[in-house]
């Protein structure tokens, strides 16, 4: 009997308010319109960036900072999504099947579930993956409790088929 080899990834990403009234409010993909954006060179999108590290992680690839630095000019105002679904199929061309992943998004506004559907649709398409996103506050308790910022945890969880001996 062949049992799979399962391995577990953690991503973590945290961004603080833009004072850009131009900035959009990217989340999971998802356009927060309305809202006031995050700061980050690329499209800042936490949940993004957290599913991406814990995936790289996962396969032990790296993280997102080696593979799209902020030093680097290409990767100013990069969709998110884009940048996830090039590390999915970092994490698939290594032999890997992405089995879920599941985030937790901390803050305080805005309210995630209205659009928690729309960012799980987005974020699975991208990974080939069931992605799950729960919104949850930090009832007034630190920097992301007076609403400075958003974070986001996600893990990951990869499988394949072990070689026979």
């Amino acid at each position: 009997m062949t049992l799979p080899i399962i391995r577990v990834g953690q991503g973590f990403d945290i961004h603080r308010f833009s004072d850009d009234p131009q900035r959009a409010l990217v989340l999971g993909g998802v356009v927060f319109d309305g809202e006031r954006g995050l700061h980050g060179h690329s499209d800042a999108d936490a949940v993004a960036h957290a599913v991406t590290d814990a995936l790289l992680g996962a396969a032990g690839l790296g993280d997102i900072g080696q593979h799209f630095p902020d030093t680097d000019a290409r990767w100013a105002g990069a969709d998110s999504l884009m940048l996830l679904r090039h590390a999915a199929g970092l994490v698939t061309d290594a032999g890997w099947m992405i089995g879920n992943v599941d985030c937790s998004v901390v803050c305080e506004q805005p309210k995630l579930a209205p659009r928690r559907d729309e960012m799980q649709q987005r974020l699975s398409m991208a990974t080939g993956a069931p992605v799950t996103v729960k919104g949850r506050r930090a009832e007034g308790l630190g920097a992301l409790g007076r609403n400075e910022g958003i974070a986001c945890w996600a893990v990951a969880v990869i499988l394949r088929q072990a070689t026979q001996p």
